[in-house]
């Protein structure tokens, strides 16, 4: 990100030959804790077990609620104001839609292709629509200082950059980076708070070389452990058989090396996958918040290392898994404590002067959506 934060002139109704006006940073700041959010989360949990999913959305907002009231900018807390009962009415809507549709592939009777078909065309074919309106309630549910954000971008780019791009990137892997630069601009030009929008002020270029960065490291992965494995099939092949009283023996320290081999290999790659796509994750965040501009007088900055972030999100998944999802919740503020103060709110006019806009209630079809099928935005 820039150091300076100069206006164009005319910007905030500031005259060229004004002095420049004093930059005022503001770093997030977050008051959560583990001990705090685990009191929701096993409500939230037990909840949702004993009314089969019903309390799902509930969940969702408490949750968003907590993290969303106990994180600041300059004083204000945000605000999460989401209706669960629309949720609800968008979950049942989508439960019912792929319900069938896992039910037509389940016991495949008669007609049952027709049935999948028009159930994964719907989807496809909606699917720019449904992310548009999962965007546009998360901004309109989203407040600051009283004020709630919207999302404005228009449904034909949503076509072009969920549709055409994705498809794009289908076909040719190496378009998948210009989907993903496509996407994070979609969504930060369609934000706004107030009558402020928002501009990506960044390039399609570092995108593909966080792509590249993380194909480099899956594929050393792979060369490693191929490596390894010609290691260990040269060592098994110096054994001296001989040496074994007879063939069972041979045979049961043999499969029980192969199964150890295997079950090393997988978790290994495993690992290096995670670790590599989650970089990808981490330095594509860092690099769109660096590039975040609002209303011309507003731009958010990160300092966090995204290889800080790999480390936490991967030791943060090795604890639930331990614990067999206990230790959720502090993974989730440990993440939050981290993330929050290394983001900063860097402005050339005080918070306070924005000025609203009136915006119509949003559907929450898309979000239940992209949340039921567990799509990430991305952002």
């Amino acid at each position: 990100m820039a150091a300076d934060l100069t206006p164009a002139a005319g910007v905030a109704g500031l005259a060229p030959s004004a002095p420049l006006p004093q930059v005022q940073t503001f770093a997030l700041t977050f008051t959560g804790t583990s001990a705090e959010f685990f009191r929701i989360w096993i409500v939230n949990v037990a909840l949702s077990v004993v009314t089969l999913g019903l309390y799902t959305p509930w969940a969702r907002v408490r949750t968003r609620q907590y993290f969303f009231g106990n994180t600041w900018v300059d004083g204000h807390n945000f605000e999460y104001t989401a209706n669960p009962w629309a949720l609800l009415r968008g979950y049942l809507l989508v439960a019912a839609l792929f319900g069938t549709y896992n039910a037509a592939m389940q016991f495949q009777f008669q007609g049952w292709e027709w049935v999948v078909g028009i159930v994964v065309g719907l989807f496809v074919l909606l699917y720019p629509w449904l992310v548009r309106q999962s965007l546009r309630f998360l901004a309109r549910s989203t407040v600051h200082r009283g004020l709630h954000f919207s999302f404005q971008g228009s449904l034909g780019q949503a076509y072009v950059t969920y549709g055409l791009a994705n498809v794009a990137a289908g076909f040719v892997g190496l378009a998948l980076p210009w989907a993903w630069f496509m996407q994070r601009r979609y969504q930060v030009e369609g934000v706004h708070y107030g009558q402020a929008s928002g501009r990506f002020r960044g390039d399609v270029g570092p995108f593909f070389i966080f792509g590249l960065t993380g194909l480099g490291l899956t594929l050393g992965g792979v060369i490693l452990l191929l490596g390894l494995g010609l290691l260990g099939f040269g060592l098994f092949s110096a054994l001296d058989l001989g040496s074994l009283a007879d063939w069972d023996d041979l045979s049961a320290a043999s499969m029980t090396g192969i199964v150890a081999a295997l079950a090393t290999a997988y978790l290994v790659f495993l690992l290096v996958y995670l670790g590599a796509w989650q970089y990808v994750r981490a330095a594509t965040m860092k690099y769109v918040l660096n590039n975040v501009e609002l209303g011309g007088v507003v731009r958010l900055g990160a300092t966090f290392s995204p290889w800080r972030l790999v480390w936490i999100t991967l030791s943060n998944t090795a604890a639930q898994l331990l614990t067999l999802g206990l230790l959720t919740p502090w993974a989730a503020v440990r993440r939050m404590n981290y993330l929050a103060p290394h983001i900063q709110v860097r402005a050339i006019a005080d918070l306070d002067d924005f000025t609203a806009e009136m915006g119509q209630q949003e559907s929450a079809l898309g979000e239940a959506a992209t949340e039921l099928l567990d799509i990430n935005l991305g952002f």
